[in-house]
């Protein structure tokens, strides 16, 4: 044993033993809100509060310095759990007005939780996330960047967890997330911002849909701003694809833009996971009309699409035939036939054919072929690529 700690059954354990077992679920495969103490089988409630054996602990270190001479280290004290208590009085000091005791408590529990990853546990779970949400949302009503605020930003992403509680807060509320946006627009420090955007992508993954149809056009044309000035791209689409879903909302990114950018940031080769995100989120904008429009509109818009095809990923390949079949299907005008030849789309569905990828995707893109079997059949690149596999 390290740090022997005694369970209210009255037997004593190592602490991370003990607590291995308590978030391990039971046989049956469910988390139960219960567990078992090992030995005495009797209920033991999952979090409690474990009682440090301190006599133990010190009889394991006079042992340990008594056979140093055979190579045995001395265990060193372990850090005192960070008491509930204390964070309480914490919560309840950032609640006060005054300006000094505030900040002093929320530069005090950035401090804990960047200390200690024990401390940064026990404080999401005594609620310290929905004081700063609280706190993040008075500052906003009151429509001042009071001294505290970019502290709390910081501390409510370090202690963000999806609990049920939380999820009630932010789900479904549409003040909180006007309170980030008045974040983004505000002269706040980057890294506040950055933080902020942060947040909104953990708020965006549990929304409701009736906050997400809620969305106004600031809060997408705001986005889409974001992505132009190619501040925290990876988050901010995250964030799009997430409520892009219903139909109206598409319309909005559209309008806002976003096809334009998505285009320019691929032009500049990134990442390959910004890629999948960027391609994800312009198969679901050209699945409507005026998403399909604007992508025509750009000079570059089938050209990108077929040069990521077979050279990122599997999830963009996907992505990337979703794209050219809905141009093909629905917005297949003589230029665009002949563009897609131009720029060597037709070439790489041939290819497609060819390479070892998935099934699926080889069916996509023989779909796409037939669609315009006239006006492709007399092309070089089909004889090229095609005659090399298959007789005629």
């Amino acid at each position: 044993m390290k740090d022997p700690v005694t369970t209210v059954t009255g037997i004593t354990y190592d602490r991370e033993s003990i607590e291995q077992w308590l978030i391990t679920p039971s046989g049956d495969g469910a988390a139960d809100s219960a567990a078992v103490c090992p030995v005495t089988k009797q209920p033991l409630t999952r979090g409690l509060d474990l009682t440090p054996n301190h006599m133990l602990r010190r009889l394991i270190q006079a042992w340990c310095i008594a056979n140093a001479n055979n190579g045995v280290d001395r265990i060193p004290t372990p850090k005192a759990q960070l008491q509930r208590s204390v964070i309480l009085k914490l919560i309840r000091d950032v609640k006060n007005n005054n300006h000094t005791s505030r900040l002093k408590s929320l530069m005090k529990m950035e401090e804990l939780i960047n200390e200690d990853e024990k401390n940064k546990k026990s404080m999401a779970e005594a609620g310290v996330a929905k004081a700063m949400i609280l706190f993040i949302l008075k500052c906003f009503n009151e429509g001042k960047i009071t001294t505290g605020l970019e502290e709390a930003l910081r501390i409510l992403q370090l202690t963000w967890l999806p609990t049920n509680e939380n999820k009630k807060i932010v789900e479904d509320n549409l003040d909180f997330v006007d309170s980030i946006m008045w974040v983004l627009q505000s002269d706040m420090k980057t890294t506040a911002k950055t933080v902020a955007i942060g947040i909104l992508k953990n708020v965006a993954e549990i929304a409701t849909g009736t906050l997400v149809e809620r969305l106004n056009f600031d809060f997408f044309k705001q986005m889409v701003k974001l992505l132009h000035e190619k501040f925290a791209v990876k988050s901010v689409l995250h964030i799009l694809i997430q409520t892009c879903p219903p139909g109206r909302n598409r319309m909005k990114i559209v309008e806002a833009g976003a096809v334009f950018e998505l285009i320019e940031i691929e032009l500049s080769n990134p990442e390959k996971r910004i890629t999948d995100l960027v391609f994800n989120l312009l198969a679901h904008l050209c699945s409507c009309a005026d998403g399909r429009q604007q992508l025509l509109k750009h000079a570059g818009g089938i050209a990108v699409a077929a040069k990521r095809l077979l050279r990122n990923s599997p999830a963009t390949d996907d992505r990337a035939l979703c794209i050219m079949e809905s141009i093909a299907r629905f917005s297949a005008t003589r230029e665009v036939v002949e563009e897609m030849l131009r720029v060597s789309a037709v070439t790489k569905l041939c290819m497609v054919l060819q390479a070892d990828c998935a099934d699926y995707l080889k069916k996509k893109a023989r779909e796409i072929l037939r669609l315009h079997t006239n006006a492709w059949s007399n092309s070089p690149c089909i004889q090229v690529y095609l005659l090399t596999r298959y007789t005629r």
